[in-house]
């Protein structure tokens, strides 16, 4: 009962308490990459350790000394284990089936949203291929459209959309700068960090984890497209298209460089806080990685 215990708390801190002392951090801005590894990271260990809480929870007394590895080996998940004494209890099953049920969900969320955005995006790309006009120039296409606005459609087939629109506000370094930005959402593969988030949120509606990760990592992702254009791109460029393109509207599941989160956006552009020092981003992704590990850690091993 104590290692449960000690797995709900983790569970409870690390899905309520740990999201707002991370939304406060003053170092996520510095490090938009990295701060991206930690929210994922507190998702993981959220459901590992809310996993491993139900588990230790149901777990009966002929198992409890066996660890997970002998309940599983009592279920005949797992062979060779140290198994012993009675047959597993129906509330045995449980323990096995509703952590089970607990990690599958957002899983399963993961796949329809993906399956889903799949579709989306074939419908918008075969519709850019009637109205809009590939332009080999700038790789993108162009589409018809007076307010300026540029953004892409990532996944198997991406593709960069500018409006005409946006061809007579920008300049060319300027549309160039934004461009590279829409590049590093693609070659990045922020559409994935999004989906995962998504489905987490769908997983746990009412978690304040949930809704404070999809919303942070929303502005943490443009942050890190704006610093790799930033890399062959002056400030000032991007920061003006960025304002030119800040009320263009963005098909669902696009990623576009204006919409919400464009000031602050600019305001760190023009106005660079501090790069963090060189140990910190290695250090903030190692953290990230080995919270989940220290419930596994504590729960699936034998206990004395």
């Amino acid at each position: 009962m104590t290692t449960a215990a000690v797995l709900s708390g983790y569970a409870l801190l690390t899905g309520t308490a740990a999201p707002y002392l991370l939304a406060r951090a003053r170092w996520l801005h510095r490090a938009p990459a990295a701060a991206i590894t930690a929210w994922l990271g507190l998702a993981v260990t959220f459901v590992v350790s809310g996993a491993l809480a139900c588990y230790h929870l149901l777990l009966t007394e002929p198992h409890v000394h066996d660890g997970l590895v002998g309940l599983l080996t009592a279920c005949g998940l797992v062979t060779g284990g140290p198994a012993r004494g009675a047959p597993p209890t129906p509330v045995d099953l449980a323990a096995v089936l509703l952590p089970a049920a607990l990690v599958l969900l957002p899983a399963v969320c993961l796949t329809r949203i993906s399956w889903r955005a799949h579709r989306t995006r074939r419908r918008q790309r075969d519709m850019l291929a009637l109205v809009g006009t590939p332009s080999p120039r700038y790789g993108a296409t162009i589409v018809e459209h007076e307010v300026p606005a540029v953004y892409c459609l990532p996944g198997r087939a991406p593709r960069i959309v500018v409006t005409s629109g946006a061809l007579r506000a920008l300049s060319d370094e300027q549309l160039r700068a934004v461009l590279a930005h829409e590049d590093a959402h693609i070659k990045g593969r922020h559409h994935l960090v999004h989906a995962a988030v998504a489905a987490f949120a769908r997983a746990f509606p009412f978690l304040p984890l949930a809704r404070l990760a999809r919303e942070q990592t929303a502005l943490l992702l443009e942050m890190a497209a704006d610093d790799r254009a930033l890399r062959g791109h002056p400030r000032e460029a991007l920061a003006a298209a960025m304002y030119e393109v800040a009320a263009g509207q963005t098909p669902h599941l696009a990623m576009g460089a204006g919409g919400s989160g464009s000031l602050i956006r600019m305001r760190r552009v023009l106005d660079p806080p501090p790069k963090p020092r060189r140990a910190t981003t290695p250090a903030i992704v190692l953290t990230s990685s080995a919270a989940p590990l220290l419930p596994l850690l504590l729960a699936c091993g034998p206990m004395p």
